[in-house]
């Protein structure tokens, strides 16, 4: 696929069929995300992908999940950013000039920007191999437990999931959300030289 339709047809999908995602695919997705920015090339980010029993797990754990439309997916891939990694790159002698090893210092959370971008990356894949998929929050106070449930060490924090199957929905018209809120105009968001 064209890299100018993925960008034009990714989209949030929120309800799934049953049939699975190949291995081969989910391999790709997953070496496409490890290929985002990274700050320093500190690589802070971590993933945790589960299907089948442990996906099941997630379900029962967690009511919110458990309300999901996106629960029919097959596939649930967890980004988390780990910050210590950022701050302790940047302390390293190639970096230390900078004195980001002070968490202060940063204008804003690279780690959380970085791990975006690898979500997003996540999300165009699944487009680009046929496939759709959805990014939500997590409830703050379930991280202790998923982390334990799932051996996360502590420094991860998870900046939310990404559910991917094969659609089951019928497409939405380009340039709308199913709810059929309009996407803002170019002019509305993009400013050239000077923000009016």
């Amino acid at each position: 696929m064209e890299f100018q339709d993925v960008v034009r047809r990714r989209r949030m999908v929120r309800r799934f069929t049953a049939e699975p995602v190949s291995e081969e695919t989910l391999q790709r997705i997953m070496r496409n995300a490890v290929r985002g920015p990274s700050a320093g090339f500190s690589q802070g980010q971590g993933f945790l992908v589960l299907r089948g029993e442990q996906l099941r797990r997630l379900t029962e754990m967690f009511e919110w999940w458990s309300g999901e439309d996106a629960k029919t997916a097959p596939v649930v891939v967890i980004p988390f950013s780990a910050k210590d990694v950022y701050l302790e790159r940047y302390a390293e002698a190639d970096k230390d000039w900078t004195g980001l090893a002070d968490e202060d210092r940063w204008p804003v959370p690279y780690w959380d920007i970085d791990t975006g971008m690898a979500a997003l990356l996540i999300l165009q894949t699944a487009v680009d191999e046929g496939l759709g998929a959805v990014f939500f929050g997590t409830d703050r106070e379930t991280w202790p437990e998923l982390r334990a449930a799932f051996g996360v060490p502590d420094r991860y924090v998870p900046i939310g999931m990404i559910a991917i199957g094969h659609s089951a929905e019928e497409s939405v018209s380009e340039g709308a959300s199913p709810l059929q809120r309009r996407r803002k105009l170019f002019d509305e968001v993009v400013h050239w030289g000077q923000w009016q």
